[in-house]
């Protein structure tokens, strides 16, 4: 696997893959790697991020979603956001789909 970061933009769309179970527990999310073997945790944002990227997403519709949620800054929800959504990714958790430049 390579250990680069991928381009995570406002117009890419990520969902959740399917080698993967996932359950809420007490309003957090508890995620099973099928391929690894592995179980990560999420706080009640990530649950809330994990529950949106079900079905396939853009980050800048989660985005949003959280801002009408809950009261924070725009840059730090999209930097967090980004963060989380980097790090599903590195772990094989979610897809994500850049669109071709037109």
């Amino acid at each position: 696997m390579s250990t680069g970061k991928i381009s995570m933009l406002p117009s890419s769309t990520v969902c959740a893959v399917d080698d993967q179970v996932s359950c809420e527990l007490g309003g957090e999310a508890a995620i099973l790697d099928l391929q690894q073997g592995v179980y990560y945790g999420l706080d009640p944002v990530g649950a809330t991020i994990w529950n949106l990227i079900a079905q396939p997403r853009r980050v800048d519709e989660i985005k949003q979603a959280l801002l009408d949620q809950y009261e924070v800054s725009p840059d730090q929800c999209e930097r967090d956001l980004i963060e989380l959504l980097n790090d599903l990714a590195e772990h094989g958790l979610i897809r994500v789909e850049n669109e071709a430049a037109g």
